[in-house]
């Protein structure tokens, strides 16, 4: 009982120093072939030379390919970090910061997936306090100081950090993932160019739009949503399902892509206000561990957590399944919210989506407990605070 009240005041005081925080929306560049301008922009900010962090497969694709020529058509010099890696480590941003000033950059662009995007974050979060390790900065408001103009470009339709406070990094030799928090680290500048998502493969599609949804459904359900908030969740959760199977069965339909990147920008709007809840820091530290991609992860945790949560969500989820044509008026409160239980279930089977993790260690659960509870714990405004026994029962539920 005296955890749970701690957790509820520590929300509390939480949401209501939110409301003074210095919040900002990126200057958006949105719409097919919206790509094509952000050199133009770059230019604009007085920038000489710029770092672009990437990963291998981003570049291999070529997509860089309309940015670069662009940047040289400014007069902009680039210096590329390509080596970024799934659940991005420490590694990863230290050498992205080397490249950054060995190369004498004034601004970043992150373009690829979340884990680009977090590792262009943290590095920015690096160049700006280099006598702070990561270590010290993971938590809520521990940077707290102007990053380098931070130009953000999606290529999937998932993790809206275009639009979030928020980077996670993963420590190798620990496992642990570090998860910053920060209006610092809402990015300046984003291009939501649905062209670059036609080519995205059916199961990054799929696991990436999964994790929109997680966003959208744990800020809705969690008790520090606004009337802003609850607006962006509704909408993204419409659009996620009314786009997301049709831009998994028919990746080139351009109309589902942009809604399917409307859906994660709002939803990352919504989760960076209302913030998430248990379904992340489970998922987070199955990343820590085993690198588990992070929308794979949300997409089999999220039918589980929202069972476990029980009649503390009921209410919220019903309202989702009416507005998502589930349910009928007449339908009982507990009804309608095992019904949208049941949407998303029924949608990760048709996208092939497994119910269950493989590969979970029995002898790693008690340290994934103990890590998940770190960090939802007293932070996550979820329905239901949850303790020991009831992450490690989750756990067990969702290892195969």
């Amino acid at each position: 009982m005296y955890k749970s009240l701690y957790c509820r005041s520590y929300q509390q005081i939480v949401k209501a120093i939110s409301s003074f925080l210095p919040w900002r929306e990126p200057v958006l560049l949105d719409g097919e072939g919206s790509l094509k301008d952000l050199a133009e922009l770059v230019r604009k900010q007085a920038i000489e030379s710029i770092l672009i962090v990437t990963d291998k497969g981003i570049a291999a694709a070529g997509l860089l390919a309309p940015l670069l020529e662009g940047l040289q058509e400014e007069g902009i010099h680039y210096a590329i970090y390509d080596k970024t890696v799934p659940n991005p480590t420490l590694e990863n941003v230290e050498e992205a910061v080397y490249t950054y000033h060995t190369n004498y950059c004034e601004g970043i662009i992150a373009f690829g997936g979340g884990s680009p995007i977090d590792c262009a974050k943290v590095a920015g979060a690096r160049i700006v306090k280099p006598g702070q390790p990561i270590a010290k900065m993971k938590g809520l408001l521990k940077v707290w100081k102007e990053l380098p103009p931070l130009f953000v470009v999606p290529t999937t339709a998932g993790t809206g950090a275009e639009a979030t406070l928020a980077a996670v990094v993963s420590n190798t030799y620990t496992h642990e993932k570090y998860a910053l928090m920060d209006t610092s680290l809402i990015p300046d500048y984003a291009v939501t160019d649905p062209a670059l998502t036609i080519a995205l493969p059916k199961h990054l599609t799929s696991t990436t739009g999964m994790d929109a949804l997680t966003h959208a459904v744990e800020a809705y359900i969690g008790k520090g949503n606004t009337k802003e908030t609850k607006q962006w969740s509704r909408e993204a959760t419409e659009l996620i399902f009314e786009n997301l199977y049709e831009v998994y069965s028919n990746g080139e339909n351009m109309a589902a892509r942009k809604n399917m990147q409307r859906a994660a920008y709002l939803a990352g709007k919504a989760f960076t206000r209302a913030y998430v809840g248990y379904v992340h820091a489970i998922a987070h530290t199955l990343g820590g561990f085993y690198s588990i991609p992070h929308g794979y992860a949300n997409a089999i945790i999220l039918p589980h957590v929202l069972e476990y949560y029980g009649k503390s969500a009921h209410k919220p989820l019903a309202e989702l399944a009416d507005l998502v044509g589930l349910t009928d008026a007449s339908d009982a409160t507990e009804q309608k919210a095992d019904a949208f239980i049941h949407a998303i279930k029924n949608l990760n089977k048709r996208m092939d989506i497994p119910s269950r993790i493989e590969g979970i260690k029995e002898g790693d659960i008690s340290t994934m407990v103990k890590r998940a509870l770190d960090e939802g714990n007293p932070l996550y405004p979820v329905p239901k605070i949850l303790f020991e026994d009831d992450i490690t029962h989750l756990f067990q539920v969702i290892k195969a």
